[in-house]
């Protein structure tokens, strides 16, 4: 890609690229490193024109080990395993994020069923990443304003970096908030659940012009849930499904 920076940003956000996980062997994270930068050679400096549909699965490709993808950490089936090009949903968590906060429209996006670890200095609401699966599950955005965007994503030593651009700054901003964040148990299982929820503003007047519901999600827990849940949980008669 160009080293060309659109002179706008929109939203910006980084992500540790390693983490203290139990029971996750840290080849697997090391190896989500390397994934996560043949993803950024693939992304970086791409351009969403009007008209135009971002879609990861066809820009990074089937991530094969001929390419140079490694097993990583992935979530198949609402479990953790090894699988080859693990972790690259990483990056598409990133990238769904700071959609998130723009006009650019969601139109493809699969979130993870589960929560699969616990909180470790959370930063972003529970459940808004995107998982994907070459030629199953996508992640795309499309552009259906007058400007052109572009996703700039990169690796430091410590963090997956990832930036929104835009040629001209559209005349609303978009926030992310967390609403009806709770943990539920029912039987023997716990479920954490939460609606993430998008305010559009007006740039020059600051006055809120919509607030519109992006997701209502709820996952079963796969980790020992702590005191606090346990004490927290609401118990529910129903299973969710």
């Amino acid at each position: 890609m160009p080293d060309v920076r659109f002179p706008n940003l929109i939203y910006q956000h980084r992500s540790l690229l390693l983490r203290s996980l139990e029971g996750v062997e840290g080849k697997l994270q090391r190896n989500k490193v390397v994934n996560l930068a043949i993803v950024c050679r693939s992304l970086d400096g791409v351009m969403i024109r009007p008209g135009e549909t971002f879609s990861f699965c066809q820009l990074v490709g089937c991530p094969t080990q001929r390419r140079g993808f490694r097993e990583g950490l992935e979530l198949s089936f609402g479990k953790p395993r090894s699988g080859i090009g693990g972790g690259i949903c990483q990056s598409t968590n990133l990238i769904y994020w700071l959609a998130l906060h723009s006009e650019l429209e969601v139109t493809e996006r699969h979130h993870h069923t589960c929560d699969p670890f616990p909180d470790q200095g959370r930063v972003l609401p529970w459940s808004t990443g995107a998982a994907v699966f070459f030629n199953y599950r996508d992640l795309q955005l499309t552009n259906n304003s007058s400007r052109t965007y572009q996703i700039r994503i990169y690796l430091d030593e410590t963090y997956l970096n990832c930036e929104l651009r835009v040629d001209v700054t559209p005349p609303l901003s978009y926030h992310i908030s967390q609403q009806q964040h709770r943990f539920l148990r029912y039987e023997n299982d716990y479920y954490r659940a939460n609606e993430i929820w998008q305010r559009h503003v007006d740039r020059r007047t600051g006055n809120t012009i919509a607030n519109f519901l992006i997701s209502k999600n709820i996952g079963r827990v796969l980790y020992e849930p702590t005191q606090e849940i346990r004490n927290s949980a609401v118990v529910i008669s129903k299973k969710p499904v």
